[in-house]
């Protein structure tokens, strides 16, 4: 490309002549970022498309700025802009001596690469600006697979990872204006904090889409966030030819979440091989369009072979995509809590999450375990006063907690809270919306 051309898209992406909107900051993944970035690894942010990374990349380009380096020792690039024709490393050195020729400053130098995965081979020439320490590199994509398998071989110890959620719900009340800082607020609050919280539940917490004020416009962005992740990081990365049947197991999956499934019979229902069903799922999980849950077992065999519980990574592309999915309002709370949980797998290693179920069929949807420890049980249910329900629900958590040995188990409702005690276990009941609250500041 010509010199001043690349400059001049180069222009479009950072700080050298002009102020970027950086949109409204996100504080814990921002401090999680600054923290990482002074350990000279690279940094790779990963996580599903329009989930804030290129914004929350932009808000730490900012902020090192504040800290006195200069704009012109950053540099960022988005690999998705249309106007780079060619993607590959040869592109890459052209725009690093480009940037090195126009602005040849010295002192130390950050290189932003968003969406990288685009770039063929681009992990040996991370690798290899790493090994010269020509600058401190940050890159982000949304394939979990792709970034950490190229980067493992090659970066092995040298590489820091952090996924992106879509807005938590804490995060989903301050991008609406409501800061929560107390208990105090909590009470203060309670009913906005409620009637948001329906909103967070129905239409989901993708950043634009938050912003986006009405569900008429919020919809064709849920659509065309589907459409780009199952066609830019599926059918056109894998070379798909079946298309079609990637796109309505999706949506299956959007319109069972919180349930168990088979390969097998999802195969049976959409007339797919189970093997297809199989791989086009890992796919799916990859770009962060699913997650799978395990049953919780001592033995790696029975957890391979039962079902698992599938969930999406946002309860507004699950509605808009889905089939009649908010009818039932139990498991969009349920999807929403394991989100919550994710996002606390994925910041420590050290715990796991499965769903735990015994041979007469009675369930705890979530086990929480920290290294070798059960450290929680949790149920999810809206209702808890049909007396049918809570037996089911409470029954399970007891089975559970003496198979496990664990003395508490907790309840998560839509509004019911309270302590009772039985057979000498202590079961906790608490509304959906004080333990996100309290979880996340937790």
């Amino acid at each position: 490309m010509d010199k001043n051309e690349l400059i001049r898209i180069l222009e479009d992406w950072n700080f050298w002549k002009k102020e970027l909107s950086s949109g409204t900051p996100r504080e814990q993944y921002l401090a999680l970022l600054t923290k990482m970035l002074a350990q000279k690894q690279v940094l790779v942010v990963m996580g599903p498309r329009r989930s804030g990374k290129s914004f929350l990349l932009r808000q730490l380009a900012k902020q090192i700025c504040a800290s006195g380096i200069r704009p012109e020792q950053i540099l960022m690039v988005n690999f998705e802009d249309p106007r780079f024709n060619q993607l590959n490393t040869q592109l890459l050195d052209q725009i690093y001596e480009t940037v090195l020729e126009f602005f040849p400053s010295t002192g130390e130098r950050y290189i932003f690469l968003d969406e990288v995965q685009e770039i063929p081979q681009w992990e040996k020439w991370v690798n290899t600006m790493q090994e010269l320490n020509k600058a401190q590199l940050i890159v982000s994509g949304s394939n979990a697979k792709l970034l950490s398998q190229e980067l493992s071989t090659l970066l092995t110890g040298r590489h820091l990872d952090i996924t992106i959620f879509p807005l938590s719900f804490r995060e989903f009340l301050v991008f609406n204006g409501l800061h929560i800082q107390s208990e105090v607020d909590i009470v203060h609050h309670k009913i906005s904090i409620l009637a948001l919280l329906r909103t967070y539940i129905i239409r989901g917490s993708f950043p634009k889409v938050v912003l986006t004020p009405t569900q008429e416009e919020q919809q064709p962005l849920l659509l065309t966030y589907f459409d780009d992740s199952i066609h830019k990081d599926i059918i056109k990365r894998y070379r798909i030819r079946k298309g079609e049947k990637l796109k309505a197991l999706a949506k299956f999956y959007f319109s069972n979440i919180s349930s168990l499934i088979t390969f097998n019979s999802c195969g049976k229902f959409l007339d797919i091989a189970p093997e297809t069903v199989e791989k086009f799922s890992s796919y799916l999980e990859q770009s962060y369009l699913v997650f799978f849950l395990k049953r919780f077992s001592f033995t790696l065999k029975e957890q391979e072979k039962s079902p698992r519980k599938v969930y999406a990574v946002d309860t507004g592309l699950a509605q808009t995509i889905g089939f009649r999915v908010s009818e039932n309002w139990g498991k969009m709370m349920e999807n929403i809590v394991f989100l919550e949980l994710q996002r606390m797998v994925v910041k420590d290693s050290r715990y796991e999450l499965y769903y735990w179920k015994n041979a007469r069929h009675e369930e705890v949807d979530f086990v929480v375990k920290h290294n070798t420890v059960v450290e929680q049980l949790i149920q999810v249910c809206a209702d808890m006063r049909n007396s049918k329900t809570r037996k089911r629900e409470v029954g399970g958590l007891l089975k559970a907690m003496d198979e496990l040995r664990v003395q508490s188990g907790l309840i998560i409702t839509e509004d019911e809270e309270g302590e009772e005690i039985i057979e000498d276990k202590k079961i906790v009941s608490i509304p959906l919306y004080r333990w996100l609250l309290t979880e996340e500041q937790s």
